[in-house]
């Protein structure tokens, strides 16, 4: 019987075209990104993030997005997200030129973060935000904000609740329809998840309004998407093969593995609408392509031996 406190269906954000190969050191050609885009679509992925619009000096592995896009943006008319990261105003100047319908923003919660990563403080990297979120708002575009380090930091250690909270509240007022909680060095347990959680709904920040974002430094992300799903978040960001990381947060592993999320969520009888099995082969042509496998347990188990998955099981 399924579990009650359980959502019965969830939204998989997919990551790793953007995410993952942005931390790969191949740059692969923009043939190969464009067939993994629309091979994820293909498995039943409704929600791929495609490129970045980051300036190609600082991610060179996705200095081609002006290129990549056009090759992707049929599947927009198919009914399938392609939203892009942009960092500032000429961020959106190029996805706006390419007739980009959703942006995600990326903001950190930890001053140290901050300064690292987009050499602000935290007030100052919000303060250039407002008005990318504010036009692209009124040129029609949904917008999305991560935030980075809500859960611990490498040098200021655990982070308060409150200041992710504070940061919720000045993205939802910029205009950002969604926010993903990141847990950028994989420090999170359950604990924390359900405290930062109980404390945003607090804070009237409700669960329609997040999504979670984990890595798996410490083999916690499963368990720590499992505690979202029970506090009522339905849209949860994995990359393919658990490709990704952070370029900027040393001792950060991968992202949560698209295919160990499908595993367990398929285990209990909770719908994605996405093909397991047509997901791990394109991981595996994927793993070809980079030269190395991937970290994903789920991957691994069905590329390798003839494992059957929960939806091989229905009758």
């Amino acid at each position: 019987m399924p579990d009650p406190a359980l959502p019965r269906r969830v939204r998989v954000h997919e990551v790793g075209p953007r995410d993952g190969l942005q931390n790969e050191a191949a740059v692969l050609p923009v043939e190969i990104k464009a067939e993994f885009i629309h091979r994820l679509a293909g498995a039943g992925l409704d929600t791929v993030e495609a490129t970045s619009f980051v300036h190609p000096r600082w991610v060179p592995q996705l200095a081609d997005a002006e290129r990549l896009y056009p090759m992707v943006a049929d599947l927009v008319d198919r009914g399938v997200r392609l939203p892009v990261l942009v960092p500032n105003a000429r961020g959106l100047d190029r996805a706006l030129g390419l007739g980009v319908r959703e942006i995600a923003v990326f903001a950190a919660v930890t001053e140290s973060f901050a300064r690292a990563n987009l050499n602000r403080t935290v007030a100052e990297s919000l303060a250039l935000f407002e008005p990318v979120v504010a036009r692209a708002r009124a040129e029609g575009l949904r917008v999305r904000g991560y935030l980075s380090m809500c859960f611990g930091d490498f040098e200021e250690g655990p982070v308060d609740p409150a200041r992710v909270v504070g940061v919720c509240r000045r993205l939802e007022d910029m205009g950002c329809s969604e926010l993903s909680l990141g847990d950028t060095i994989g420090t999170a347990t359950p604990g924390h998840v359900a405290r930062l959680l109980t404390d945003l709904h607090a804070a009237g920040i409700g669960p329609d309004r997040l999504a979670v974002h984990f890595h798996d430094t410490y083999g916690q992300a499963l368990a720590n998407t499992l505690t979202a799903l029970r506090h009522g978040v339905t849209t949860v960001d994995a990359s393919a093969g658990g490709l990704g990381g952070c370029p900027y947060a040393r001792s950060a592993t991968g992202n949560l593995a698209t295919e160990d999320l499908l595993w367990m969520l398929d285990g209990l009888g909770i719908e994605t609408g996405v093909d397991l099995r047509r997901l791990a082969a394109t991981s595996d042509w994927m793993a070809e392509h980079l030269g190395r496998p991937g970290p994903s347990r789920a991957l691994r188990a069905l590329t390798h031996r003839d494992t059957p998955t929960p939806q091989d099981k229905e009758p």
